[in-house]
């Protein structure tokens, strides 16, 4: 893996800078925030959005972050890439997602993709925030799979993932690279 795409705020990112481009400077790091560029913004662009419709909120909303974030991964050298946010579930989600899609995963593979994702932050989470109350905790790390399910039918509202793609800027060449890079 030589490079690091981190999805983060702004704020998320001061907060707790990444160590990588300090202690491994030969690795590509690029930032690139996913959900707007403010925590704030986000909030009232996405405000009061089930869960279960959360990744289509995203689809409607953030279209140019969203050709930001994936041109930059179609740029990327054709070698390991590891995307991440805080947690890996919602923001990371949505793009595996997407690229699952792509790369023509099932309906129910990619939504296993995204509920297992509660399973495995729920210990971690719940030892990190010991004096938060548990149901709260799970509630925040709660992936349903209609949420996977809804995006999936969003998108074959729109043409599908590849005529989603095209809608919000992605070339057919990008596309192609993007498709490639979890086919090969």
């Amino acid at each position: 893996m030589r490079t690091i795409l981190d999805l983060r705020w702004p704020e998320e990112a001061a907060r707790h800078p990444s160590p990588v481009p300090e202690r491994l400077p030969q690795l590509r790091y690029a930032r690139i925030s996913l959900l707007t560029y403010t925590e704030d913004e986000w909030r009232l662009r996405a405000r009061d959005a089930a869960k279960e419709l959360w990744k289509c909120v995203v689809l409607e909303h953030v279209r140019a972050e969203l050709r930001h974030v994936l041109g930059f991964i179609a740029a990327a050298p054709p070698e390991p890439l590891l995307f991440h946010c805080v947690a890996g579930k919602d923001r990371t989600g949505l793009i595996a997602a997407l690229l699952l899609a792509l790369a023509d995963a099932t309906p129910e593979a990619i939504a296993y993709d995204y509920t297992v994702s509660s399973e495995n932050l729920r210990e971690g989470y719940l030892r990190r925030y010991p004096d938060t109350e548990r149901e709260r905790i799970l509630e925040a790390l709660r992936c349903p799979a209609e949420g996977a399910y809804n995006m999936l039918a969003f998108l074959e509202g729109v043409g599908g993932v590849r005529g989603y793609l095209t809608q919000i800027g992605l070339s057919a060449a990008e596309i192609a690279r993007l498709r490639a890079r979890l086919r090969e």
